[in-house]
């Protein structure tokens, strides 16, 4: 497989995927994506600058359906170039950012297409726009959908990570320990992510909630991440 390495590269493909689209239209625009950035070996940074150069020229009435176009592939990339289109669609398309992306979770029906999409889109909105997505998270944590409920954990790892303040970041362990008892494998990696991304970089917020951690309605494998995560706290402040 072809492998990808410099902006310079990516810049060529998008130009000649650009003169595909003016020439003949959005479906000669997502073959030319397809072969030439899908089918090649291309890191996730390269993916995402791609993204933002085709959001530049692609217009506002045509960006969803090509997106919605891109996860049909249902190529790992396509997840990446769609997750990041959302996201600088998210401060004038807020809403509806979050409800294609929960679409692509749900349809994708994959943990990485969970992970992919659920940081860069919901963690992403949770760190820039907190006051306007927790109530939305929160929304989501009743879903029936296990990515869904999982999605709630990779957003808070990719916001708590990239310095969300702490008063969100205490309400996003609120959230999580309400889902301490979960049962199902991906919901618990994605909200044990969260938890013991917290632990790690907010000590002190896991100190307030030590009653409801240790009680009996908390589930072990709850615990056990937070552990985890505060360990790797002091592991970090040693150095």
């Amino acid at each position: 497989m072809e492998k990808i390495t410099s902006k310079i590269h990516i810049r060529e493909i998008l130009e000649e995927a650009k003169q595909c689209w003016k020439q003949k239209g959005h479906n000669a625009l997502l073959i030319a994506i397809h072969e030439e950035l899908l089918k090649k070996k291309v890191s996730f940074p390269l993916l995402e600058y791609a993204a933002k150069e085709m959001l530049s020229w692609i217009p506002e009435n045509e960006q969803l359906h090509f997106t919605d176009s891109l996860v049909a592939t249902d190529e790992m990339g396509s997840y990446v170039l769609a997750g990041i289109i959302l996201q600088l669609r998210l401060p004038l398309h807020f809403d509806q950012s979050i409800h294609h992306a929960c679409t692509y979770i749900v349809s994708g029906n994959e943990w990485y297409v969970c992970d992919i999409v659920g940081e860069r889109v919901l963690g992403y909105a949770l760190l820039t726009v907190p006051e306007k997505t927790i109530p939305v998270l929160e929304q989501l944590a009743k879903q029936s959908d296990k990515w869904i409920v999982r999605t709630i954990g990779v957003a808070t790892h990719y916001a708590v990570k990239k310095g969300l303040s702490p008063i969100y970041v205490a309400a996003m362990f609120r959230l999580l320990l309400s889902l301490s008892n979960v049962t199902d494998f991906h919901i618990k990696k994605g909200i044990g992510w969260g938890a013991k991304t917290i632990a790690k970089f907010h000590p002190t917020i896991i100190k307030q909630y030590l009653k409801q951690i240790e009680s009996p309605e908390t589930r072990q494998w709850f615990r056990t991440k937070i552990t985890i995560g505060l360990n790797r706290n002091k592991i970090a402040e040693s150095f």
